[in-house]
């Protein structure tokens, strides 16, 4: 793909007897792709997704009649199937692993509730690592990282007839540009 925005306006992708057009983004399996390869409104969309599924459970999430085992099952089936979905082709920086980690610090704060200080006998947030004291599940930014390994592994079984495969293991063709590469 090039980098000069006017280049493919009018050039197309041609594998094996399928021609498929250059556009500047497209919604594939609820996904919004682009052609830059950035996510961050894709992450926007799915922690906006997630935070309203946490509202619609938040009850239950500080309930003191539930387990916190529940509650962490809760989060785990219901909250991050929605924040997750399509991770796997996501290439993250650090802002949006911030984000992420930020929203899963604020489920785990319902779920484990404030803590009572020791000295002066007053309530206080958990601090984060308080949090993945407690929280004995990888976190978020590492059950992504999983994802994607756990992805491409299905790839590379694939026959290499198989376009996906091809894509994956393919060199692209011309010259980079000049300058530093984004850090990624």
């Amino acid at each position: 793909m090039s980098r000069d925005q006017n280049a493919g306006r009018i050039h197309s992708a041609r594998i094996d007897n399928n021609t498929f057009e250059r556009v500047e983004e497209f919604k594939y399996l609820g996904t919004t792709l682009t052609n830059q390869n950035s996510i961050v409104e894709e992450i926007k969309s799915r922690l906006r997704l997630g935070n309203a599924c946490y509202h619609s459970v938040q009850n239950l999430l500080s309930s003191r009649l539930l387990y916190r085992n529940l509650k962490i099952t809760i989060y785990r089936t219901i909250i991050l199937p929605v924040v997750l979905c399509g991770c796997e082709i996501w290439s993250l920086t650090l802002r949006e692993e911030r984000k992420l980690r930020m929203f899963e610090n604020m489920v785990l704060r319902r779920i484990f509730g404030p803590r009572r200080d020791e000295v002066t006998g007053e309530w206080r947030r958990l601090h984060n690592e308080e949090l993945n004291g407690l929280y004995s599940s990888p976190n978020v930014v590492r059950v992504i990282k999983l994802r994607k390994m756990r992805w491409t592994e299905h790839v590379a079984r694939m026959g290499e007839e198989r376009g996906v495969c091809r894509v994956l293991v393919g060199k692209p063709e011309g010259r980079r540009p000049l300058g530093r590469p984004r850090r990624r």
